[in-house]
């Protein structure tokens, strides 16, 4: 773990993400402005403090690893990777062009400090899987930890998964469900509602902890007992809203997947300013 952030340097670091998020969908004129900035705490407190990594060396055999299982959030992982050093800042604008780094859905052909290309729901909880029964195998320190949509978790292949990390102990594994209620077609619970959702968990035999997803502290100890659960993955069910920041936005299913207008943008930056 990476010494603990002042709160206010997190909250700071939190808006300046979600300013990126927004300009860079609207330059873009398509992109998912709802679910990526729904995902900002948790990936801040991510990247600032939880994970060992390093942006000098992206391929330190003992870093923990972050897979974004929900693709289409990426706006949110490249303005964080950007922010650490992985990767330019200035080029972010470039999202969704031909050629650029920063791709519609992360990409390792042309951004290879990811750990995945993902954004075929379903499939991220199996890659994060493989990789720390692989660290486990090689006797290393690594973590994995996904990030899970709440409409991906309705998929088929997250439970073959579920089932099989808990059988083998996997407990360097977390799975982060970023529970903003809303998908694609509209709200969560009029689609295939996923209630009892820490039951459903618990009853695969993961460590399930319940927590607001914009509370930093929160998230802090939520990550801090992850890493505390031995003989069993652990699931954080982090409660969140859909356009988190931006008040036209917050549980509005338009913009799942709907850039903003250039008035638009200019009423989210004013926000958050």
């Amino acid at each position: 773990m990476q010494q603990v952030k002042d709160l206010g340097e997190i909250q700071n670091f939190c808006k300046k993400i979600r300013r990126h998020i927004v300009e860079m969908i609207t330059e873009a004129k398509s992109g998912h402005p709802g679910g990526s900035l729904s995902a900002v705490e948790t990936l801040a407190v991510l990247y600032l403090e939880v994970m060992r990594h390093d942006p000098k060396n992206p391929q330190w055999p003992d870093r923990d690893r972050f897979v974004l299982g929900k693709g289409h959030a990426c706006p949110v992982l490249y303005s964080v990777m950007a922010e650490c050093g992985y990767c330019p800042v200035d080029q972010l604008i470039t999202l969704r062009k031909l050629g650029s780094m920063y791709q519609g859905h992360p990409d390792r052909r042309f951004l290879p400090a990811l750990e995945a290309s993902t954004g075929s729901l379903g499939q991220g909880l199996s890659i994060g899987l493989g990789m720390a029964l692989a660290a486990r195998l090689n006797g290393g320190p690594s973590r994995t930890y996904v990030m899970l949509g709440d409409g991906e978790i309705q998929e088929g292949q997250i439970w073959e998964a579920a089932m099989f990390a808990a059988f083998h102990k996997v407990d360097n594994l977390a799975a982060i469900v970023d529970y903003n209620k809303i998908q694609l077609d509209g709200f969560v619970k009029d689609i295939m509602d996923l209630e009892p959702l820490a039951a459903k968990w618990q009853s695969f035999g993961w460590h399930v902890i319940t927590l607001d997803g914009h509370d930093i502290a929160a998230l802090r100890e939520a990550f801090a007992e992850a890493e505390g659960a031995k003989g069993k993955p652990t699931v954080l069910i982090a409660n969140t809203i859909k356009g988190k920041g931006v008040s036209f936005m917050e549980n509005n299913p338009k913009f799942h997947g709907t850039a903003p207008s250039r008035e638009e943008m200019a009423l989210a930056l004013k926000e958050l300013a």
